[in-house]
């Protein structure tokens, strides 16, 4: 199907079903004898209860099994700055997968507000009210602070699926695709094209996974990264001139262009192309070149062109073609594990933890040079994703509850399970058009 039927189909779609998502009950109503019990008088004593003991919250209350989707519409997909309202569309649709592959209720909240210090204020006071939260959307810098100082001050999860999210996944991807062509984590030499919140948390990721931070090289707009930049030296980037002294320890300068000359690695995490990386470019980079064109929707440079040049491994955030480097493989089963466990916020170290699991899962089922990581059909791999995590949550002392390894895995596997029978059922039963 064309872009173009595509998009009419969606816009029909979205009027014919007014959203994605809706709320239902999921305890049983025989008759209005039950509302005594699941409302007044008999909700009072359960308000008491967690009066008394405010952590039972969680065995009382859905809180447990629910995120707030944040969003104030200043970065939307590859949109830019639409607003809010715009945003909701996007929104709603992270929550029908957050819930499809999840099980995790998730609720878009998009603020009519894009002060910074306003949406952190505003994330702090809806914190009884749920049990993680998913940042989404919002523009570079403040994205950096907000995330922060959120997990800094707060005691329920705070993932930037943007930062943290396409972190994990690419890193996945790149563990398998070093795999296949034979080469080693610390050896290799590595250009992020883009100096976004995606490619900055994905450099940082990357160095935990170990990587050598002076075989990085960033390139921004006007530029490689290096401590010549007086421009981001004297400037308001203070992240900015944290990777200048960080990575680039040839200290190179110049573009793209002479970034990409005898790297290892691409991975592109900027403007949309076609063009933005050109097929001379990466000729010049070394022999079994990985390359990761990952902007929407137009890759910076197209998988063909690509190969053509001499990359052995593409992947994008494409689903048409090989390879597809696609968040949604990560948020939904990383949220089940940190609910599951009660977790009070996210790590690096859990981070890598699923991007191991990810590329552990694509493994056993075989990779090759088109098939480094899975996809969305492959199901199975979310429970194992929140096994992952919540056994590293677990680790690192930060669960307020503890299962062994099969206990865990059975949990979040019959929460996932139901999630995809309700779906099923109502389709089956034409309770949705």
């Amino acid at each position: 199907m064309d872009e173009e039927a595509i998009n009419k189909q969606a816009i029909e779609a979205h009027k014919r079903c007014k959203g994605k998502i809706e709320i239902i009950p999921k305890c049983p109503i025989r008759s209005l004898n039950d509302f005594s019990i699941w409302y007044t008088p008999g909700v009072a004593a359960v308000c008491k209860k967690i009066n008394e003991n405010e952590d039972s919250v969680f065995d009382y209350t859905n809180k447990w099994n629910s995120v707030a989707i944040i969003s104030d519409g200043t970065r939307v997909l590859g949109l830019g700055n639409i607003g809010p309202k715009a945003g909701i569309p996007v929104m709603e649709g992270k929550a029908m997968l957050f819930k499809y592959f999840g099980g995790v209720d998730a609720i878009p909240i998009c603020l009519g507000t894009t002060d910074k210090d306003k949406i952190i204020e505003t994330v702090k006071n809806l914190q009884p009210s749920f049990g993680g939260i998913n940042l989404e959307d919002i523009e570079k810098p403040k994205c950096f602070e907000i995330l922060e100082t959120l997990k800094k001050e707060m005691h329920i999860p705070v993932f930037h699926d943007d930062q943290q999210g396409t972190a994990t996944v690419i890193l996945a991807g790149l563990i398998n695709a070093m795999k296949v062509v034979g080469k080693r984590t610390d050896e290799v030499s590595l250009t992020m094209v883009g100096a976004g919140a995606a490619g900055f948390k994905t450099v940082e990721m990357l160095i935990k996974a170990g990587f050598d931070p002076k075989k990085i090289i960033i390139a921004d707009s006007k530029g490689i990264l290096n401590q010549s930049r007086d421009d981001i030296k004297n400037g308001k980037g203070a992240y900015k001139w944290e990777m200048c002294i960080k990575t680039n320890g040839e200290n190179r300068e110049g573009g793209v262009q002479e970034a990409l000359k005898g790297s290892d690695i691409c991975i592109a995490l900027s403007k949309p192309g076609p063009g933005t990386i050109k097929k001379e470019w990466i000729s010049k980079m070394s022999d079994d070149a990985i390359v990761f064109p990952c902007a929407n929707p137009i890759p910076e440079i197209m998988p063909d062109e690509a190969k053509e040049a001499g990359a052995r491994i593409v992947a994008t955030g494409r689903s048409d073609f090989p390879n597809q480097v696609n968040n949604s493989i990560g948020f939904p089963g990383i949220f089940r594990g940190v609910l599951d466990v009660r977790a009070k916020t996210i790590t690096d170290g859990m981070c890598l933890a699923v991007a191991n699991e990810i590329a552990r899962f694509a493994e056993e089922k075989g990779i090759n040079e088109d098939y480094i990581i899975p996809n969305m059909n492959e199901w199975e791999l979310y429970p194992r994703e929140a096994v992952s995590i919540g056994m590293e949550a677990i680790k690192e002392g930060l669960a307020r509850k503890k299962f062994a390894k099969s206990e865990l895995y059975s949990i979040s596997l019959s929460t996932i399970e139901r999630s995809r029978k309700i779906v099923q059922t109502m389709m089956k039963n034409k309770l949705v058009k």
